[in-house]
């Protein structure tokens, strides 16, 4: 579990993040989501070190990370993995050696025994026969599969991921969602998500913090998003002309459930 409490964070004069508070469950798929300039990517960033809060503190099992010493904090960053929006391989490394990389800088296994864990996540992610080839020669689906792969070969407890369907097709986006979810599970992972896809919240978004302007505009689950009451949330979600008709579908669906409950209520009278 990660706490995030009252977290703020500017940049000069210009106040992102304005004390900004939720929590982030093991074994689910948290959600961040907003509008560009929200406030999202920086929040995120300050969750796992890469900015430095102005105030406020993140938690991490109990554990104050704000607090920590650099050493501490170096020993913790081990326990968390990370998904970058554009993948972020190296070019000049093959699959193999991309997903090794963690365990080259971190870990003191042995040669063989970094090569049985690389083959174990390659086979995780279905890309166990994809080894020898370059980043140039794989589709943008399978580069995000190579960098869950690389993210998690260190068995983190922490999962975060940067627009994890950026620039990908609805299909392969689906699959992407879909194996970020089964990992979770799988390894009782602690996920943090940071997106802007409508279809990813309401496929794997177990808890979902709406950021509007640098603050926390809705908390809730994928259940409760859509029958939300926050005008400028449903501003947000329903962008979508799919989303509007699925909304609609639904509370057409819950009205005959109703209705056909009257009726079954008016026979047995």
């Amino acid at each position: 579990m990660i706490e995030v409490k009252e977290i703020q964070k500017g940049f000069g004069d210009k106040t992102i993040i304005g004390g900004v508070s939720s929590v982030m469950e093991t074994g689910k798929c948290n959600l961040i989501i907003g509008a560009s300039g929200s406030g999202k990517t920086v929040l995120m960033k300050c969750i796992v070190g890469l900015f430095e809060p102005d105030a406020g503190s993140i938690i991490y099992d109990g554990q104050d990370f704000t607090a920590m010493p650099s050493v501490q904090r170096k020993s913790m960053r081990q326990q968390i993995g990370m998904l970058f929006q554009g993948s972020a391989l190296f070019d000049s490394l093959t699959v193999a050696k991309n997903v090794m990389f963690p365990l080259d800088m971190f870990s003191r296994m042995t040669r063989g025994e970094k090569e049985k864990r690389v083959d174990e996540v390659l086979e995780r992610v279905r890309l166990d026969g994809a080894h020898k080839k370059y980043p140039a020669e794989i589709s943008g689906g399978m580069k995000k599969r190579v960098g869950i792969a690389r993210a998690i070969v260190l068995n983190p407890k922490y999962l975060f991921c940067d627009e994890p369907n950026s620039g990908l097709d609805p299909q392969t986006s689906l699959v992407i969602d879909r194996l970020i979810r089964e990992i979770t599970l799988e390894y009782n992972i602690t996920t943090v998500v940071n997106t802007h896809d409508m279809n990813s919240v309401m496929e794997i978004g177990d808890r979902i913090l709406y950021m509007h302007q640098g603050f926390k505009e809705w908390e809730g689950t994928n259940q409760e998003i859509i029958h939300n009451r926050n005008e400028r949330l449903n501003a947000f979600i329903f962008a979508s002309e799919f989303l509007r008709d699925a909304k609609d579908m639904r509370m057409l669906e819950m009205r005959g459930k109703i209705s056909d409950q009257r009726d079954m209520d008016e026979l047995l009278r």
